[in-house]
């Protein structure tokens, strides 16, 4: 029996229940599904103290509205938007502060709006959902209705059940956000390099593409300049994972992506490296990219290098600040002038 329950008020332009994915059924044709931003998702739960893999809210560009139906229901938003809580009572609402756990009283009401750093956000809730995993996760599989909450994207009027009856505990935050870096994508070429021309490569290294508003959970499919082939586009379908780079008969690229096909018969021109996936994830239409060719030793050393920045965020998690808060010690030992001073004469 559930412990309580998230009422959808609004469900957001797409918000659906989403961990880091369902692992060891590619075989049998099932994607990975999960978190197009796993770096959010792990850090929105270690602020709560879930596991990092906890399933949590996908919210696509604008988020939804949430009534609490539990005594107490401690969430976190993790990503950049507008959050307003509205108290059962009809007291004032107030507005709250994301990567900063908050604590949702029985009828409360919150808001999240528009996400402001890229198109995704995750809301994380202490202890999770009682929700019935399907072969091992609650990723939500959405073009084939697996998983998740009845394998859709919310709706007004779902009931989200808790695991947790009554959160509670210190308010916590993380207090620096995750740091995606800039720069071109980078990318280790092939599996297929050989069935480009060298134009083609040239042209894939140096142009830059824009994301098109046909991007989405499976494939970010981008528009520029065209890639050149050789022998043309099609190949025996085989295997690809998350990042690889298709290039079809148009020559326009599309990145394959969480809930991608687990074959494909598109050559691949290059393969985005793990690092580089998150930045990609939160990728809206319009955005601009260029490519950056690595070493698959270059690559390694870049995932190395953002799993111990996460561990560093999340070591610095602590106990939040009061919103108004007076640093006495500070005040005693910077602000003040100690000792004595003579005024002016004639004053």
């Amino acid at each position: 029996m559930s412990a309580g329950f998230l009422e959808v008020v609004a469900p957001g332009l797409m918000t659906s229940v989403q961990d880091l994915g369902r692992f060891g059924a590619q075989a049998l044709g099932m994607p990975v599904a999960g978190a197009t931003d796993p770096l959010a998702l792990r850090l929105a739960n270690a602020v709560l103290g879930n596991p990092a893999g906890m399933a949590a809210l996908e919210i696509g560009y604008l988020g939804p509205a949430l009534v609490a139906a539990a005594d107490g229901v401690r969430v976190v938003l993790g990503g950049k938007a507008k959050l307003t809580v509205q108290p059962a009572d009809g007291g004032e609402a107030r507005s709250a502060k994301p990567w900063r756990s908050l604590l949702l009283r029985r009828g409360d009401k919150l808001t999240i709006g528009t996400v402001e750093d890229g198109a995704i956000a995750y809301l994380a809730v202490a202890g999770g959902f009682a929700i019935q995993p399907f072969m091992g996760s609650l990723s939500t599989y959405m073009r084939s209705g697996l998983g998740g909450f009845e394998g859709r994207a919310l709706k007004a009027g779902d009931r989200l059940p808790l695991n947790m009856a009554a959160a509670d505990g210190d308010e916590r935050e993380a207090v620096d956000g995750i740091d995606y870096g800039g720069g071109p994508i980078r990318v280790v070429l092939g599996p297929q390099e050989d069935r480009f021309t060298p134009k083609g490569i040239e042209t894939f290294l140096a142009a830059t593409y824009a994301v098109t508003k046909e991007a989405d959970r499976m494939g970010i499919r981008l528009e520029g300049e065209v890639i050149e082939h050789v022998r043309g586009a099609d190949i025996a379908s085989e295997g690809v994972v998350t990042g690889s780079i298709q290039v079809p008969g148009n020559g326009q690229p599309i990145i394959l992506m969480a809930d991608r096909q687990t074959t494909g018969g598109y050559t691949k021109i290059a393969t985005v490296i793990s690092a580089d996936l998150p930045r990609i994830g939160r990728m809206k239409p319009g955005d601009m990219l260029q490519f950056a060719a690595v070493t698959v030793a270059e690559a390694e050393a870049a995932r190395r290098a953002q799993e111990q920045a996460l561990r560093r965020l999340i070591e610095g998690i602590r106990t939040a600040l009061p919103d108004v808060y007076l640093d006495l010690n500070a005040l005693y030992t910077q602000n003040l002038i100690s000792g004595a001073v003579d005024a002016p004469s004639g004053y």
